[in-house]
């Protein structure tokens, strides 16, 4: 059978097509798709008798030339989406990829380590630290050599050291970077024997072997965590303008402003600020003065008793101690009560739930089994000095007006879609009627639509329809973007000048949870380490930034790598043996950077 050329009607436009008697529906579909950037799926033609399906015959359909067709849809990713256009890049596949090519291809697994003997603890430690890429990116401009007097970087001679400890000196920082930069070129389950033997050397409590007399003792993961920092905080230098955490609250000089500083202090430390007083009246009575001080950390403690149930709970409790010392009014020694505030906060912030106290009965570390829940998004505010508050509070609660608005907007284009599909429907329902009420009824039902509608001239009223007011997908994505960059330049306005000029600080007091280790057991002693990291969004070759996240999460089970839904991580509150969380460590939400916010 000859074609049959036809007219199709869409947005007021006409697409002269040739509709082959012998196809489907689904072939003229997608006829209409390379002309109108329309999905199939998402295209609705009237016909005589309804919709046209799929698996309709077209010669069914008795078409005669110049016959006109009405189209309804819209393409799902804006104006011009689904065009066909000739790929700009040419397509690899994976066969034909190098395993390094691979593993840095968009959806790859990331590499898992594997257990050299009770190493879960470490192989759960550097999963979680590799979540930090400013880390990696350091890490790869460190010049130190693995072995002492060695300049090679590109690997290592297993003669040269013995695994238990022992051996030449290993630089550990030289070894993380090699060990990192392995694991980017392999989707496989790698053996960190190298950094192990760095650790074991570096910290020899890492290499008592078990009591059983096979591989090494189980370890403390966050006993790792701390030493593998402290070693970091020492070796890894960077240059910066800020001021330190152990920067006194003077305006910096020139000399600090030129000095090396520790990549741990920027990103992952903070500054505390406290004050010692007795609790005794006999001594503020005596003149006892209270003792500010200042203080660094790497990580903040969540104590765990009965009354905890939150992480925000155990926060409170750990920023307030009590600590017995000698009175120097009372001449004896007295309960002092420490309280601490929050006088800087970093990009990276390490929280640690205090789940293991050493049992004296049995002569072990026991762990608290208690439910501790925490958030995805954790506002530290509260744990701060009034001084640092002031500066936050303004960015916090303008970040969370502009995901309101945003919330306000997104529910509002869904009511708008939502009417636009039964205002498509009503059309449909309206053509269907034309179709079977014959040309009496037709020229009626135009007159109406003349007079409500108020359409063009009579002739012209006899073909076509009027959309109602409705925005385009292309319109809205440009109103949005429009919206998103104005709330940006506002935001950035409210970012405090001293925290700004702070690269490694954060600027909003708001966390994002990025990774968890876990334990599951009853005591430090034994049990099983595993964690779990967020993943990132791919990243765009053109622009160089991480496109939107999914929200799954990687779990790092030694060299066993699997992707989980992110209520996964609703579970590992603990309250009992299983898999419970140990170690948190969050993110600074992300805020617009001057770039951003240029017209």
């Amino acid at each position: 059978m000859a074609a049959i050329p036809v007219i199709v009607k869409h947005q007021g436009k006409r697409h002269d097509v040739e509709l082959d008697p012998t196809s489907t529906g689904e072939t003229f579909k997608y006829q209409l798709y390379s002309l109108t950037g329309v999905e199939p799926e998402r295209q609705k033609i009237l016909v005589k008798g309804g919709q046209l399906r799929d698996d309709t015959d077209l010669s069914t359909l008795g078409a005669k030339p110049g016959q006109t067709f009405m189209m309804m849809g819209t393409p799902s990713g804006g104006e011009g989406a689904g065009v066909f256009e000739r790929p700009k890049e040419k397509m690899r596949f994976v066969e034909d990829m190098t395993e390094a090519e691979a593993a840095k291809a968009d959806g790859a697994t990331p590499a898992g380590l594997i257990n050299l003997g009770n190493t879960c603890y470490m192989n759960s430690t550097l999963q979680t630290l590799r979540a930090v890429p400013e880390l990696q990116e350091e890490l790869l401009r460190y010049s130190g050599a693995v072995f002492g007097g060695s300049s090679s970087r590109s690997g290592f001679d297993p003669s040269q050291f013995s695994l238990g400890g022992g051996g030449s000196s290993i630089d550990l920082t030289a070894s993380l970077r090699d060990l990192y930069k392995q694991m980017s070129e392999t989707q496989q389950g790698f053996q960190p024997l190298l950094f192990l033997t760095a650790l074991q050397t570096a910290f020899p409590q890492f290499a008592q072997k078990a009591k059983t007399g096979h591989g090494f003792a189980q370890q403390d993961a966050e006993e790792a965590w701390t030493q593998i920092i402290s070693q970091l905080r020492q070796k890894l230098k960077i240059k910066d303008t800020a001021a330190t955490p152990e920067s006194s609250t003077e305006p910096s000089t020139a000399t600090q402003k030129d000095a090396d500083i520790s990549f741990i202090d920027k990103y992952l430390a903070g500054r505390f600020e406290s004050i010692l007083e007795c609790d005794e009246p006999a001594a503020k009575e005596g003149g006892e003065e209270p003792v500010t001080s200042e203080d660094v950390f790497l990580k903040m403690d969540c104590h765990i008793d009965k009354d905890i149930n939150h992480l925000r709970d155990g926060i409170i409790a750990a920023l307030e101690e009590k600590i017995e010392k000698r009175s120097p009014v009372l001449d004896r020694d007295a309960v002092y009560t420490k309280k601490s505030r929050i006088a800087r906060l970093p990009k990276y912030l390490t929280v640690h739930f205090v789940r293991f106290f050493w049992k004296r009965e049995a002569r072990k570390k026991a762990k608290i089994m208690r439910k501790v829940t925490f958030p995805p998004e954790l506002d530290v505010l509260e744990f701060c000095t009034e001084t640092l508050k002031k500066q936050l509070a303004p960015v916090r609660d303008k970040v969370r007006e502009i995901r309101k608005d945003e919330e306000d907007v997104a529910r509002a284009r869904k009511r708008q879609k939502l009417a636009h599909k039964h205002e498509e429907d009503r059309k449909a329902d309206g053509e269907r009627g034309l179709e079977a009420n014959g040309p009496a009824d037709k020229k009626e039902l135009v007159k109406t639509k003349q007079t409500e509608g108020k359409v063009g001239d009579k002739a012209d009223a006899d073909t076509e329809m009027v959309d109602a007011v409705y925005k385009t997908d292309a319109e809205y994505e440009a109103e949005r973007a429009a919206s998103i960059k104005a709330a940006k330049k506002e935001l950035f306005a409210l970012i405090d000048s001293d925290l700004a000029a702070d690269q490694g600080a954060n600027k909003s007091g708001l966390y994002e949870l990025r990774g968890v280790v876990t334990h599951q057991g009853a005591s430090a002693d034994s049990g099983h380490y595993t964690s779990y990291v967020k993943k990132q969004g791919a990243l765009d070759p053109k622009t160089g930034k991480r496109k939107e996240e999914d929200g799954k999460w990687w779990w790092f089970n030694d060299d066993k790598v699997a992707e989980v839904d992110a209520e996964k991580i609703d579970t590992l509150s603990g309250g009992g043996e299983s898999h419970s969380a140990l170690i948190l460590l969050y993110r600074a939400i992300e805020l617009p950077t001057a770039e951003e916010v240029k017209d």
